[in-house]
């Protein structure tokens, strides 16, 4: 399964909604902080775009030689219809500082020094160290998971409910007349996570695990071809 650390460093390098958090900021009449694009630098520490005139630069212009902490909060939603759609959220905590010379003009790049971090998923709930986070990579996968999901969902879904079969036990409950939907809701290297819908107050999730991890989108059309494959059998 993967770590904590590289949960959260996926989430960090994915497309889901990020909001920069700097206490004692007032935003009662400003945008909400949204960086623009964000990145992972060598050392594990963060870098966040933003428009050279917001709040958030300026609070880290103003506070050069001082320690401004900020907060970035992370939200996961699945890219697909189905029940609790929120797979998790995760916070990295830091020190934020302004990068000059970085970013276009008008723009303003922040780095936000990691300092400590906390994912809640559907894996479970942990606390990542610096160095852990630093040494992570992204799933090889978060710039396709999106677009693969939905295809999934949309373009086999009768292969999708054929998964009940893998399920051992719970096959007689799953897989009986007017058996659940089966809806993929996250995919990483190691395996796909489905959610078997039975009613709108009722589901519950399975995880079909890869014979080993896939390191592109070809191995995974091999790996899901098996998947497939084994539960038509």
């Amino acid at each position: 399964m993967p770590s904590a650390a590289e949960r959260t460093r996926t989430l960090v390098q994915s497309t889901c909604s990020a909001l920069l958090v700097v206490p004692g900021l007032d935003l009662a009449r400003a945008e909400p902080l949204i960086p623009d694009s964000r990145s992972v630098g060598p050392e594990g520490d963060l870098f966040l775009e933003f428009p050279a005139d917001s709040p958030a630069v300026r609070a880290a212009t103003h506070a050069q030689g001082d320690e401004l902490t900020a907060v970035l909060e992370l939200s996961d939603v699945a890219p697909v219809s189905v029940p609790h759609r929120i797979r998790g959220r995760a916070w990295v905590s830091g020190w934020l500082t302004s990068v000059p010379g970085v970013a276009e003009p008008g723009r303003m790049m922040l780095r936000l020094e990691f300092g400590e971090a906390y994912v809640d998923d559907l894996w479970g709930a942990e606390d990542i160290e610096p160095e852990d986070f630093r040494d992570a990579a992204p799933d090889p996968l978060v710039h396709h998971e999106a677009e693969l999901l939905q295809h999934l969902a949309s373009a086999h879904d009768e292969q999708m409910r054929t998964l009940c079969g893998l399920l051992g036990e719970r096959t007689a409950r799953a897989c009986a007349p007017g058996q659940p939907s089966a809806v993929p809701v996250a995919l990483d290297r190691f395996g796909l996570r489905v959610r078997f819908v039975e009613s709108k107050d009722a589901c519950f999730d399975a995880r079909f695990e890869f014979p080993e991890p896939v390191r592109d989108v070809t191995e995974l059309r091999r790996a899901m071809h098996t998947l497939f494959e084994a539960a038509a059998s």
